[in-house]
């Protein structure tokens, strides 16, 4: 089935548009590109978890309405013939401890723009299961990357998948672009090229204790984090450090590199798949694997780098629209497997 992949992480890097070919044991990205969200919208969005609630709600419909309209752009563009649309929106709240979690888009003004079926909301139903609603990637390296011990994705969060005592294992390491983009921005930079203006600091012992200590790395899964955290506990530690920006940057890709090389050591990990926009800050993978030279690190091409989570969410539509579960317990821990997304526009008989 020909499913266009829609994801906005939460770096705000861009909205990823992939067209993928799917089945459940294979994939083909035919077609893929990143759209750059406007100073304006990105402004809005990091924003967001602030404004009013019909401040809120306009954002959601809006974003919908521009999501659909850059879809058919990039169909247009691309000259391929669509079936269905599988959109993760932009997430502004995810708080699954009371119960929450929304991804705004909304995908009945992107169906009302393309005119095609729109699997969205793929969250919530895990949620109000008792999940955590993420991550929902892991069945998607079940299904196409088993072949790997373990499946990395280095996005504005750094998460991991790995098949353990039987069943597919998954979680939220910690903060990964969401801080280092940050940083970069004091420099007047989008992220840290390659990590290099990293590689001009200097690590520093202390604010990495205080980073260590957190008490979310101390926590068995299932688990996941949020903006609201990383700007409650994680964030506040590195501004209150007083280090230059080159140091806080070291300091901060060195806590990535060893909070992903522990997970890697307890889960007796040998085999690695990379995949994210961190994949190509070479800092921060050179660091991994010296923390952790006995794993083999493979990052693939840069169109499965850049563009994993979209085909992997043209997956979930694919799987929600066939009627077949697209969401695991043992990765969420809600209390059953799920088949998660709400279909807006009506599939041609």
């Amino acid at each position: 089935m020909i499913i266009l992949g829609l994801m906005s992480g939460t770096s705000l890097d861009g909205v990823d548009l992939a067209i993928c070919d799917v089945s459940e044991d294979d994939y083909s990205i035919l077609a893929a590109t990143t759209v750059d969200y406007s100073a304006e919208w990105r402004q809005r969005l990091s924003s967001l978890e602030h404004a009013s609630a019909l401040e809120y709600a306009k954002a959601n419909v809006e974003l919908g309405h521009y999501f659909g309209k850059i879809i058919n752009d990039f169909i247009l563009e691309s000259n391929i013939s669509v079936e269905a649309i599988a959109s993760h929106g932009h997430t502004i709240f995810h708080q699954p401890d009371i119960g929450l979690t929304t991804q705004i888009g909304d995908g009945d003004a992107i169906a009302a723009e393309t005119g095609l079926p729109v699997v969205s909301n793929f969250r919530t139903l895990d949620v109000a299961l008792g999940g955590q609603g993420a991550p929902l990637v892991p069945i998607g390296d079940e299904l196409f990357f088993g072949q790997y011990d373990a499946c990395l994705n280095l996005g504005g969060i750094a998460n991991i998948s790995c098949r353990e005592g039987g069943k597919r294992l998954a979680f939220d390491i910690c903060p990964c672009n969401m801080a280092l983009n940050r940083l970069a921005a004091r420099l007047g930079l989008d992220y840290d090229p390659q990590g290099e203006n990293a590689r001009k600091g200097h690590s520093h012992s202390c604010l990495m204790a205080r980073l260590n200590d957190l008490a979310y790395y101390a926590d068995e899964g299932p688990k996941s984090l949020g903006k609201e955290w990383f700007l409650s506990h994680f964030w506040p530690l590195v501004e209150a450090s007083g280090l230059t920006t080159a140091d806080s940057l070291a300091t901060v890709t060195s806590h990535i590199a060893l909070q992903i090389a522990r997970v890697l050591e307890k889960h007796h990990v040998s085999t690695l798949f990379v995949t994210g926009g961190g994949a190509f800050n070479t800092c921060l993978i050179e660091l991994l694997e010296q923390y952790v030279p006995q794993v083999t690190v493979t990052i693939p091409d840069p169109l499965i780098v850049n563009y994993k989570e979209a085909l992997v969410f043209a997956l979930l539509g694919y799987l929600r629209l066939q009627g077949r579960v697209n969401t695991l317990k043992s990765v969420t821990g809600a209390r059953c497997d799920s088949i998660g997304g709400s279909v807006s526009g009506l599939l041609e008989s």
